[in-house]
């Protein structure tokens, strides 16, 4: 697949996903952020991750339980793999994720996991979506004004319309400015809002991070409503 288009490339994706993103892909917004990112690929970038809508692949539509929208992907080599907040087996956890198994250890007990790899959560129905999905190295936002932002919208107001209730977790000010989507979908769900697990805003007011106990909340609304979600993770490893 050419350039201009590879990073919307919805092969791998799971069916109930792909009239959202090839609505998208058709669209003015997804013409220009194609030609955007091959753009930037012509000019030497270096854009993560490889396969920017593996969330979609790994998480059905009607699968999904809750949704943890971050930011951005991860701008260093090798963590991005797609999916918010998490980074492949063997990576180091970076600051913000292990803020996240802090608080999951904190609210739930749960010890830190041998892995920084979320892809459990995302099999078991954790939508785990950045509203930017792709970034530069070195450069954290990079990417934040391509168009990224039209599909992941439309991508939560698809979550929104299901009529099964889902959590939203939405942790830090752009994820919260979807709040709002969320709402107009007018489905039976949850949502939790805090400071991003970032170092720098995860213990500050308005609503830390640490202390939130948005896990356990989700935990309990999920089973109430007959759709449980497990959070644990792999086997504990060392101290993060």
């Amino acid at each position: 697949m050419a350039d201009a288009d590879r990073a919307l490339d919805d092969a791998g994706l799971d069916a109930s996903w792909r009239p959202v993103v090839e609505a998208f892909r058709g669209s003015a917004a997804g013409q220009r952020l194609a030609a955007r990112l091959a753009a930037r690929r012509a000019a030497g970038a270096t854009v993560y991750p490889p396969e920017p809508l593996r969330a979609l692949a790994l998480t059905p539509l009607a699968a999904v339980r809750a949704v943890i929208l971050g930011q951005d992907p991860y701008h260093g080599p090798g963590q991005a793999e797609g999916l918010a907040f998490s980074v492949p087996a063997g990576v180091r956890p970076p600051p913000s994720l292990r803020n996240i198994f802090a608080e999951l250890q904190r609210d739930l007990g749960q010890p830190p996991p041998a892995s920084g790899s979320l892809v459990a959560w995302a099999r078991r129905g954790v939508l785990l979506l950045n509203t930017s999905l792709t970034v530069e190295d070195g450069q954290p936002g990079s990417h934040a004004k391509f168009g990224w932002e039209v599909l992941t919208d439309s991508l939560i107001e698809a979550v929104a319309r299901q009529p099964q209730p889902v959590a939203f977790l939405l942790w830090g000010t752009h994820a919260q400015a979807k709040a709002a989507v969320v709402a107009a979908g007018g489905g039976p769900h949850r949502i939790w809002q805090a400071n991003h697990p970032s170092p720098l805003s995860a213990r500050r007011p308005p609503v830390p991070f640490i202390g939130c106990g948005h896990f356990s909340a989700a935990a309990r609304f999920l089973a109430d409503a007959g759709r449980p979600l497990d959070w644990a993770l792999a086997a504990p490893g060392p101290r993060v």
